[in-house]
Order: structure tokens, then C-alpha cells, then sequence
């Protein structure tokens, strides 16, 4: 017969509803099996990270803290520019091949002759810096305090950036967060991640995202705060979740810009029907629309921006030392990210985008925080301690988080969790917000959307 199905698919009904019925009773076999096994909180431990043997006893006053610099330090730079070798690029690649090099070549210009690092510094030291020793690491961390105000809630909330980010990340959204007139209003600290930035470098091996969260937990303790809220993104969020399971007690709520889960049945389950019938699933049609074509938007897209992962996750020293060594090369491997991680399709552009949602000054205050503290090949070692071992079996990647969460989920970033997904992981998902602009720099890029998120998550979990 010619006339039209009802039902057009390449399995019949039937077989759809024995596939489903079987699907759901594993779903849920392996949902009670892993509810059975879960940990409920992650061991703090100890560690030691400074250089030699750890002494009997550690300093751990606060010590105030300036950005400096010196004539001899940015004239060592210019000499570094001006030497530097460029490659033309292929026609018509755009930035798909890396950082285009007659782009590359402007920004460099502009780098050289335009931009001031030294009053770069002065907007830096704008907020308060200080320095304090941690299992054997002087840990940096920017603290702002908002203006006395009658009957104003403060309340302590922690920010922690990701790779190739850093404190400088938050500058535009700290006004945001501090000087809000009418509600909450919070007392923020931002650490730079050991190995970041001014935070000194681990002299051991084995330093991962567990660690960092042990160090920021104890931060805080000694900043006084017993209860605070948390808010990260890239590697910010995973330490920051480890924070919530290491002591659920101390953290009042936790925000996350980018959040991943452990793979399983109901992700696959997912992937495999969630484009046709969603609703069986747990997708919106926002999901399918941010996840499917799925090969090609979290498969062959992530291949093509994750060469970077593989390199430090496995050889980081190797690529470090010529980052470490050429400015000019270490701003192409920084930059790049800034380009496509805002939004993929910028690889299309010959200017990679970068000035759509930020400013040269921006970008290159950032580029110096690693080049004038020598702290790339650092900051790369933390992706080979933490890809050491399958994240799905170590410790965090089999206990949940059972603290209030709030998630926002920005359409540019580099891959799209559903709410379904991560209840798999946070159990107590108070806020699910699907953005509506903005991508994997949430607080660089989109500052008043971050900061306006955030207020209303935490305010909906004060009213619990």
C-alpha cells in the first residue's frame, strides 16, 4: 500500500514498547544499584605540596599582597615580541587551523605598542590581594567585601576559575556580586587555582582537583567563614564540587556554569531515543535542540577542540617549555581558546571573534598573569594529575552532591548537560536555568547574566 503510516520509524511500535519497558527496568536496576553503592561524602585527607620535607609547623598568617612589575620585566617582553617568527596560514581557513597568523600578527602589534601593562596592574590591585601558606604553597587569593549598609544580608561566596582563565576572569561580575543595592549581597573570594597565576606551584606529583579543594576549604576556615556559597566553572567547577562533597555541612549552596556527570544507562538511554521521544527521557526540547545532531555537536566538535586536553594531560612539560619561553606563542595557545570556547562557530572568522565579547586590555591582562609569573607549565601539569586515573572511578566521580545546586547552562559552551543527566550526580538541583547568550567564560563574557543567576539561586535557597 502507498497510503501513509501513521507511525514512520525504522523499528515498529511493538518492538519501540518492549525496547522502552526493558530500557526503564535497567534504568532503574542501575539506579538502585548505584544508589546502594554511593558514598555520601569524599574523605578530606591531608597532603603536602611545598618544596623538601614538610616541617612541624607552618606559618598560616594572611599576608597582604600587590601585583607588581618592573621596566626590566616588560622590556624582556618587547625584546621576546619583537624576535618572534610567524607562519602565513592557509587560505581561507579562518581559525580552524589555530590561531590565525595575520591576526595574530595584529594583536601582537597591539600588545607591543598599545597596551599598558602597568596600569593594567593598578586595575588589578583595584581589589585587595593576599597571600597565605597552605600545605606547603603560598595560596593567592583576592577578597572584596561590600560597603556597610543597614539591614543587608551579607553572605561569604567563594569563585574559582578555570584553565586558561584566572582570578582576572571575575573583575567585571565582583562589582555585580558586592554593590547590589537590594537583596543579598556578598563577601567574595577568589583564589588562583596552586600552579595559577600568582598561587605558587605544587613540587610534588599528584596535585588534582581534590587537592584544590582541600586547600580552598581550608582557606576559608581560616578566613573564618564556617557556612558560604560556591560558584565555578572549567576546572572551577569540578574543584568546587569536591569542595560540596568533602563537607556538605560548611557549603550552603553551589552554583556551577559548566557541570558534567558520570556516563551511564540513562545517558545512553538518552541518546539513543532522546531525539525522537524527549519526554520518555527527561529532555525539553530545548535539550534536543542544544544536544542533537549529537555526533556532530558533542562528537566531532569536542574532537576538534580537545587536542590541547591530550597534550596536558599526558606531555605537558614538553609544550610548556616553548610557551613558557615565547610570549607570542603562548598568547596564540591562550587566545585561541577565547575565540572558539565563546563560540565555535567563531572558527569561521578570519579575527576568530575574539573582539565580540572582549577587549584586547582583557585578554592580554590575562595572557600576562601567566607570562609575568612563568605559571603555564604549571597550570597544564593540572590536567595530567587529574586525567590520571578514569574520573568516573575515582572517589568524587562515585559520591553525589547533596548540597543545593543551582545550574546554569550557556548555549555556546562546549558541551550541553541536561537537568535529567545531571540529577544523576546532584541530587538537590534547586535551579536549572538554560541561559540565553554566552559560553564557556560565563563571568567574562556575560557578567550581569552570571551575577543576576546567581542572586536568584541563592536567595531561593535562603528562603529553604
Amino acid at each position: 500500500s502507498n497510503r501513509p503510516r501513521p507511525f514512520s520509524s525504522p523499528i515498529s511500535s511493538f518492538t519501540l514498547i518492549i525496547f522502552i519497558s526493558v530500557a526503564a527496568g535497567g534504568a532503574m536496576l542501575v539506579y538502585l544499584v548505584r544508589k546502594r553503592k554511593e558514598v555520601r561524602t569524599v574523605p578530606v585527607g591531608e597532603g603536602w605540596w611545598g618544596a623538601g620535607d614538610q616541617p612541624l609547623t607552618e606559618d598560616d598568617n594572611i599576608h597582604p599582597f600587590q601585583v607588581q612589575t618592573s621596566d626590566e620585566e616588560i622590556e624582556d617582553l618587547y625584546q621576546r615580541i619583537d624576535r618572534a617568527r610567524y607562519t602565513a596560514p592557509l587560505e581561507d581557513s579562518g581559525f580552524h587551523y589555530g590561531f590565525r597568523s595575520t591576526h595574530l600578527t595584529k594583536v601582537v602589534s597591539y600588545w607591543r605598542h598599545k597596551f599598558d601593562w602597568k596600569s593594567q596592574v593598578a586595575v588589578l590591585n583595584k581589589y585587595s590581594h593576599f597571600k597565605t601558606k597552605i600545605e606547603g604553597l603560598d595560596v593567592h587569593f583576592v577578597h572584596v567585601r561590600p560597603r556597610p549598609r543597614e539591614n543587608q544580608k551579607v553572605l561569604p561566596l567563594m569563585l574559582v576559575h578555570g584553565w586558561p582563565g584566572s582570578f582576572y576572569e571575575f573583575y567585571k561580575i565582583l562589582p555585580l556580586l558586592t554593590e547590589n543595592q537590594d537583596g543579598v549581597v556578598f563577601e567574595v573570594i577568589c583564589p588562583s587555582i596552586p600552579g595559577y597565576g600568582f598561587s605558587e606551584a605544587p613540587h610534588k606529583k599528584g596535585f588534582d582537583s581534590l587537592a584544590a579543594a582541600r586547600v580552598f576549604l581550608k582557606l576559608m576556615d581560616r578566613l573564618g567563614f564556617s557556612q558560604f556559597y560556591l560558584q565555578g566553572g572549567d576546572w572551577g567547577s569540578l574543584i568546587t564540587t569536591n569542595m560540596a562533597q568533602m563537607k556538605p555541612q560548611c557549603v550552603k549552596g553551589l552554583h556551577l556554569n559548566m557541570f558534567m556527570i558520570r556516563r551511564g544507562f540513562k545517558m545512553l538511554l538518552s541518546l539513543i531515543i532522546g531525539q525522537y521521544l524527549p519526554f520518555l527521557v527527561g529532555l525539553t526540547r530545548e535539550d534536543v535542540r542544544r544536544l542533537f545532531p549529537f555526533f556532530q555537536k558533542n562528537v566531532w566538535n569536542i574532537l576538534e577542540e580537545t587536542g590541547y586536553l591530550h597534550i596536558q594531560g599526558t606531555k605537558p612539560d614538553t609544550a610548556g617549555c616553548g610557551l613558557n619561553d615565547s610570549p607570542v606563542g603562548l598568547a596564540a595557545f591562550i587566545l585561541e581558546k577565547f575565540s572558539t570556547w565563546t563560540d565555535m562557530s567563531n572558527r569561521d572568522l578570519n579575527d576568530g571573534g575574539l573582539e565580540r565579547k572582549f577587549s584586547l586590555d582583557d585578554l592580554l591582562t590575562n595572557v600576562m598573569i601567566y607570562w609575568t609569573t612563568g605559571s603555564i607549565v604549571s597550570s597544564m601539569r593540572f590536567y595530567k594529575e587529574n586525567l590520571k586515573t578514569d574520573p568516573d572511578q575515582r572517589v568524587d566521580g562515585k559520591t553525589g552532591v547533596f548540597v543545593p545546586v543551582g545550574l546554569a547552562a550557556f548555549p555556546r559552551d562546549l558541551m550541553h548537560c541536561p537537568k535529567s543527566w545531571a540529577q544523576s550526580k546532584y541530587h538537590n538541583i534547586c535551579c536549572y536555568t538554560f541561559m540565553p547568550r554566552g559560553g564557556h567564560f560565563a563571568a567574562f563574557e556575560e557578567p550581569q547574566l552570571l551575577a543576576d543567576n546567581i542572586v536568584q539561586f541563592v536567595e531561593k535557597v535562603e528562603k529553604l
